[in-house]
Formats: structure tokens, C-alpha cells, sequence
């Protein structure tokens, strides 16, 4: 991947799991990868961003990431943002609540580099572009 314009959100409560987040981004050519460890760091943060992408973990301490994605899909100057959901819970029903709250893709975790990247690309590439 070329280098890629503008932030990414990493949203995970896991410290390690977090860096790990951010390090594949990086080497995936996304320069500004930013971080929160909470929904409500998440939310703080999207009063005054808009990034490019957003890594949301479904467990949050606080607030879900379900609750998360749907802020995101009601505030008309983020509603087109790719949520990419990570989650360790595998359950269809899991899934199916996620896509309900907007996501753009939802990713098992354990996950290999390769299906983070196609994921990633695949989530992108679906995302609407918008008119200058």
C-alpha cells in the first residue's frame, strides 16, 4: 500500500493489542495512527477529528463499540468514516449487531497481517467518495 493521507483511530482497551493495531498500520503506510484506550476517549476524540478510518474494538470498558460506531453513523460530519469492528466474539449474532450499528467490516480476533491488509483494503475500497 502507498502511503495513505490523513489519520486512523485505533479504538482497543488492550494496551498490547493496541500497539499492535497501530504498528501493522504503520507498516501498511499510515503515518498518523492515533490512539484511544476507551469509548469515551474515542468519542472525545471524534468531537474535534475526523479520521480516515477507525479500528474499533466491540469491548470496551465503558461504552461499547456498537455505541461507538452508531455515534459515528448519526453525526452527518463522520457518518462516512469505515468503522472496522475487531473483536474476539464470533457469534453471528455478534456480527449481525455490529453490521446493524454501521460497520464497514468486522474482523475475528486472532487475525494474521494478511487478513488485517485485506480486510483494511476491502473496507476502503468501499468507501464513498466524496465530491470536491
Amino acid at each position: 500500500m502507498e502511503q495513505q493521507q490523513g489519520a486512523v483511530l485505533v479504538v482497543e482497551d488492550s494496551p498490547m493489542f493496541r500497539r499492535m493495531v497501530s504498528d501493522l498500520l504503520q507498516s501498511m503506510g499510515f503515518s498518523r495512527v492515533l490512539e484511544a484506550g476507551s469509548g469515551q476517549a474515542a468519542l472525545e476524540f471524534l468531537a474535534e477529528h475526523r479520521p480516515m478510518l477507525v479500528c474499533l474494538d466491540l469491548t470496551l470498558p465503558d461504552i461499547s463499540g456498537y455505541e461507538v460506531c452508531e455515534f459515528i453513523r448519526s453525526t452527518p460530519v463522520l457518518q462516512d468514516i469505515p468503522v472496522l469492528m475487531i473483536s474476539a466474539r464470533t457469534q453471528t449474532m455478534d456480527r449481525a449487531q455490529a453490521e446493524e450499528a454501521g460497520v464497514s467490516g468486522y474482523l475475528i480476533k486472532p487475525f494474521t497481517p494478511e487478513e488485517f491488509r485485506h480486510q483494511l483494503e476491502r473496507v476502503l475500497s468501499a468507501r464513498p467518495r466524496r465530491e470536491a
